[in-house]
């Protein structure tokens, strides 16, 4: 198989990630998931996942769909990539296991689905919220713990943003 169909074929549906999960928990091995839109791969983006593979053995991303992210409240320009071409970049890195795209506000019917034992946030959420109304709380976590997984905040890299590199863009018009 060459390089870009292997990419490719990280990009998966819900049944195929299902069995997939299902097989690793079979070999032991740390399911970890975390989500985003990823809508331009930056630093902040490759250090984040990295770090978030290194909690586990199987590294899940969740990206948002077009529609999920025009619901976001992320501007009327966003996303500025399409959702296939951001599931691809992200099945590029190489410490990526498997990619699915999801039409939901939230991930938390994946997580339901998968029971991953690790989930991750970015910084500006707080793995010890329990209110869900909350803007730190994490989605799904009361699942993840109420199957003795674990739940994991990881910093930002400061300085790097899609936004940010949006606006530096728009300004250099």
């Amino acid at each position: 198989m060459n390089k870009l169909s292997k990419i490719k074929n990280k990009i998966v549906d819900r049944n195929q990630l299902k069995q997939l999960v299902s097989g690793w928990k079979k070999d032991y091995q740390q399911v970890v998931f975390t989500n985003g839109c990823f809508d331009i791969l930056h630093r902040g983006h490759v250090e984040y996942l990295a770090q978030a593979a290194d909690f586990g053995n199987r590294l899940i991303i969740a990206i948002n769909s077009d529609v999920s992210v025009k619901g976001l409240d992320k501007g009327s320009s966003r996303p500025i990539q399409d959702e296939y071409s951001r599931a691809l970049i992200i099945s590029a890195l190489s410490f990526v296991d498997a990619v699915i795209i999801f039409d939901e506000p939230t991930p938390l019917e994946l997580i339901q689905l998968l029971v991953p034992d690790i989930l991750i946030k970015g910084g500006d959420y707080d793995a010890n919220c329990s209110d869900k109304l909350n803007k730190k709380y994490i989605v799904g976590s009361d699942v993840v713990k109420a199957n003795g997984g674990k739940v994991e905040v990881i910093s930002f890299v400061p300085g790097f943003s899609t936004s940010k590199i949006e606006e530096k863009i728009k300004s250099s018009k």
